[in-house]
């Protein structure tokens, strides 16, 4: 597999639409040597192509689903009579974007 390269962590950055600095851009492609670096010691590891896929990390996993117990659930004026701002009840928040 070919390595990284700044063009192309700038490429798929650009796709992203996230626009990356010289120094986000070098810690970017450090981090995927780092993984590149991990991943050629795996591959080393004798007959690592012999072993089967785990389906779960748990070999004995078990769970039980509980029964649905239909609640009364509490009452939308009360949960609202908590709120600074109400309208139609809905809660009312400050705008974050323009």
């Amino acid at each position: 597999m070919s390595k990284f390269t700044k063009e192309m962590v700038d490429s798929y950055a650009d796709k992203l639409l996230i626009g990356l600095t010289e120094e986000e851009n070098r810690m970017v492609l450090d981090e995927f040597d780092a993984i590149d670096k991990d991943l050629e010691l795996v591959t080393k590891i004798p007959n690592i192509e012999k072993v089967e896929p785990m389906v779960h990390t748990l070999d004995y996993f078990y769970y039980e689903l509980r029964k649905d117990v239909i609640e009364e659930s509490i009452p939308v004026s009360l949960l609202l009579s908590n709120c600074d701002d109400i309208c139609d009840n809905e809660v009312v928040v400050p705008r974050v974007l323009k």
